[in-house]
């Protein structure tokens, strides 16, 4: 059985500096502007038989104002930062900053007190190769950056230390295709357009 699982990372509710540990702030008029604005580049998405979004207020919103009606999923929450949470990493660094730098460097470190990457990015694998569907079906799912990262690096079997190395911007749609365990990356974009000599 092979899906076409597209997610959709959230439109934000904040500048990037200002992003937070699980992030349960609503869509800012920023946000809900850029997702209107996105809404007829993606609104193709929402024919997928299945439409998901993590718990978040901006996930839920985002799916929302694109027309996905999607049903919530609590394995696509976001990172268990622990004593973290609602700090931004600045913030984190400033009061602990030996954890800070274990956390960034061990993705079994623990230092706040919540879940590792490695399990962050299992959990979020679990629930993709769990996803049902008829052969050749479609899903979408609206998430955070950081839960989008971690479906990623599950999806190409890649080591922990590459979900630093991946940048998910707000609103953006990243597809893999496949069946459990067997993932592959699909990028889509408008052919190149040829100039005459």
């Amino acid at each position: 059985m092979h899906l076409r699982v597209t997610f959709v990372a959230a439109a934000r509710s904040s500048t990037l500096l200002a992003e937070r540990f699980e992030d349960d702030r609503p869509l800012d008029q920023a946000g809900w502007e850029e997702a209107q604005r996105a809404a007829a580049g993606l609104l193709p998405l929402a024919a997928a038989e299945l439409r998901y979004c993590a718990p978040t207020p901006r996930s839920r919103a985002t799916g929302d104002v694109l027309g996905y009606a999607p049903l919530v999923q609590l394995a696509l929450r976001d990172c268990d930062m622990g004593r973290w949470r609602g700090f931004t990493l600045g913030e984190a660094m400033a009061r602990e900053p030996e954890a800070v730098d274990s956390w960034l460097s061990d993705p079994r470190s623990t230092p706040h007190g919540g879940e590792s990457l490695l399990t962050f990015i299992a959990r979020v694998g679990a629930w993709l190769d769990t996803r049902p569907g008829e052969d050749g079906g479609s899903i979408v799912a609206v998430a955070e950056p950081s839960v989008v990262r971690a479906a990623l690096v599950y999806a190409l079997k890649a080591p922990p230390s590459t979900y630093w190395n991946i940048d998910v911007r707000p609103l953006s749609a990243i597809t893999v295709t496949g069946r459990a365990g067997r993932w592959n990356l699909r990028v889509d974009g408008a052919p190149a357009q040829v100039g005459r000599a």
